[in-house]
């Protein structure tokens, strides 16, 4: 089966005092990464989480997003430092006998002092939370899985055009094959021909001929190029993760393009292995985006 790498769900769970909303994004990854973001009282059920994800999720780099509203979420506990505010309050007095100065500490100018009263806040966990969490988790990881799988439809169709072009290159490919062994042939006998005053030495012929043969063949190359073209269409059929599979055979049926372009010397079979190579290119694009 054909999946994307490439999607993203969202969803939302909510009770009577929380409201949980989860997003999880996936890209491109030559393996499976996850990246949660959650507030702190969740991390102990991060474990759990990229659990559920990796059931899922088998390669790309994941995205999670965790935001929770509601009562309860946070604790808030106001600090006071009484023993600060105790000699703040003796050294104003004493600043005021000492130099004279008129006026009176107030509540308000005790407030106003992070220094000697704060609120600090404190996150709890809360088993009810973490299940709203991971049941959001869970529905969103489906809706992702449902734009990847659509996405992984499209790029299969684009991938069987794809091959289907490649068959008909190698097919062309394959009926060159043999002129290039006659027309080698062709243009020696003829240069033997200018050069011994048309007295030719037709073992010698045969034998240069045999060489070329021997170093020119590439029907090995392109029995493995279809090999490999059938082996891609019967990979997409298959239920598991597919696209290091696919990988490594657009690496091969690459190095086989190479090897005939190396070997044969001939316009025609250059043509061909530009175009081949054309498509494999376009393959390799699509065959990253695969899961």
């Amino acid at each position: 089966m054909v999946i994307s790498m490439t999607g993203f769900g969202r969803a939302k769970t909510e009770s009577q005092f929380f409201s949980v909303n989860v997003e999880v994004k996936t890209v491109n990854h030559r393996f499976c990464e996850m990246n949660i973001r959650m507030p702190r009282q969740l991390l102990k059920i991060e474990d759990k989480l990229k659990k559920k994800l990796s059931q899922q999720i088998r390669r790309g780099r994941v995205e999670v997003y965790v935001s929770v509203e509601g009562e309860g979420v946070v604790t808030r506990k106001v600090h006071v430092d009484w023993n600060l505010i105790d000699e703040y309050y003796q050294f104003i007095n004493e600043a005021r006998s000492k130099y004279r100065v008129e006026g009176t500490v107030t509540i308000h100018d005790l407030l106003g002092r992070s220094d000697l009263l704060h609120i600090e806040e404190s996150e709890v966990g809360n088993e009810e939370l973490e299940n709203l969490v991971l049941s959001a988790t869970e529905e969103a990881v489906q809706f992702l899985l449902q734009m990847r799988m659509a996405e992984g439809e499209e790029i299969k169709k684009d991938l069987i055009a794809i091959l289907a072009q490649l068959e008909n290159d190698v097919f062309e490919l394959q009926k060159y094959a043999p002129l290039v062994v006659q027309s080698f042939k062709e243009r020696l006998t003829k240069r033997m021909q200018e050069f011994l005053n048309g007295q030719l030495d037709e073992t010698r012929i045969l034998t240069e001929v045999a060489v070329f043969a021997d170093k020119a063949d590439i029907n090995e190359e392109i029995t493995r190029l279809k090999s490999h073209i059938q082996q891609f269409l019967q990979t997409l059929k298959s239920q598991e993760p597919i696209g290091r599979k696919l990988d490594f055979l657009v690496q091969e049926m690459n190095r086989e393009a190479n090897t005939i372009g190396s070997k044969a010397n001939d316009s025609n079979i250059a043509k061909q292995v530009v175009e081949i190579k054309s498509l494999l290119e376009k393959l390799k694009e699509q065959v990253q985006n695969i899961e």
